[in-house]
């Protein structure tokens, strides 16, 4: 079965940056799955995947416009240090998450002075080129519960399938 939008696919990857760091990799017996076309990965991986199959193994590269974007500098702010506990350590480099009027929200200090601390909201791979190695594993029709959970997130809704996967649903052609 080749990878069109709408199928589960699996795959083993190892994503490295230019630098040859690995920053992530599934698990040895532990895909990782998803629906493509439904926004679950990066538009750069989705696009690179398509048309592929089960066992193929590929090699691709992704610019940032196709992964997390380029670096934004209006996404780097100045916090006043006293919106943080007076006896925590803040250091560069370190992970935060805070509670915003809109929800939660991630970020990383870039420097922290007695007076301020620097917020970088870029997401952390934003402005890196991304190299994955990646062996598809899996290609299939989604189960009803797989495009349950895309369809909350606004595509169709297979619950009234009773075969077990979305493929014949009339929702979802």
């Amino acid at each position: 079965m080749e990878i069109t939008d709408r199928k589960f696919v699996a795959i083993d990857y190892k994503l490295t940056l230019d630098s040859g760091e690995t920053v992530d990799e599934s698990r040895e017996g532990n895909p990782f799955g998803f629906i493509v076309g439904a926004g679950q990965v990066i538009k750069g991986l989705e696009d690179a995947i398509k048309g592929k199959k089960q066992g193929e193994h590929i090699n691709i590269t992704i610019e940032p416009q196709d992964g997390y974007g380029e670096a934004r500098a209006d996404l780097v702010r100045e916090i006043p240090r006293s919106n943080f506990p007076p006896d925590m350590d803040i250091q560069p480099g370190m992970p935060f998450q805070a509670q915003s009027p809109h929800g939660p929200v991630q970020f990383t200090v870039k420097a922290v002075n007695d007076e301020t601390v620097t917020a970088d909201f870029n997401h952390p791979l934003a402005g890196e080129r991304l190299h994955f190695d990646i062996t598809i594993k899996e290609v299939r029709e989604p189960s009803i519960a797989e495009m349950s959970a895309m369809g909350q997130a606004g595509a169709c809704d297979c619950s009234s399938n009773s075969s077990g996967t979305c493929g014949t649903c009339g929702g979802c052609g």
